[in-house]
């Protein structure tokens, strides 16, 4: 007896669209730089000191690399400080922002969801994924539901084949 089953994909002929946050990920090394290590006895920032480290440091070390700025010890550093080290790194990095790596990522993914083209969902159905390899900040993912709101008919995130209901357009 000869039995012929077809089975049908219905994930496939769905009309979601995947949406992976992780596609958006900067690349390029995460580099921390701590003005602590520039502090007299740990303690304060020396300005003459502080523009000698800073006219003689090598800042081609951070070429392509997106650096956050920050001071890890519960020292007084005048915002100077920080803005006189961006201006030695713009030059070089790709990327450089004041906080820690934490900070850097955040900012990282704010400034790729800027470039998401939002119109390209008006009035579709959305599943933004939520697994990888890559770690997305949960900020993102926040993000990115405001924005796909304004546009999208639906939001679900997850997988195609498992979703989880986000948003769905109110019908008049």
């Amino acid at each position: 007896m000869d039995i012929q089953v077809n089975f049908t994909n219905k994930v496939a002929e769905s009309s979601l669209i995947s949406l992976d946050l992780a596609s958006y990920y900067p690349v390029g090394e995460r580099v921390l730089f701590d003005i602590k290590d520039q502090l007299f006895q740990g303690l304060m920032l020396r300005e003459k000191d502080f523009r000698e480290f800073v006219k003689t440091h090598n800042w081609s070390l951070y070429a392509n690399k997106h650096v956050a700025v920050h001071c890890s010890t519960d020292a007084i550093v005048p915002t100077w400080a920080y803005m006189l080290v961006a201006s030695r790194l713009g030059p070089h990095a790709q990327t450089v922002v004041f906080g820690d790596l934490a900070a850097l990522e955040l900012t990282l993914f704010d400034r790729a969801l800027a470039t998401i083209p939002i119109e390209n969902y008006r009035d579709q159905r959305i599943v933004v994924k939520g697994c990888g390899d890559i770690p997305v900040p949960t900020s993102a993912y926040v993000t990115l539901a405001e924005k796909l709101t304004k546009v999208a008919q639906s939001v679900f995130f997850g997988e195609p084949c498992s979703t989880v209901p986000v948003y769905k357009r109110k019908t008049i």
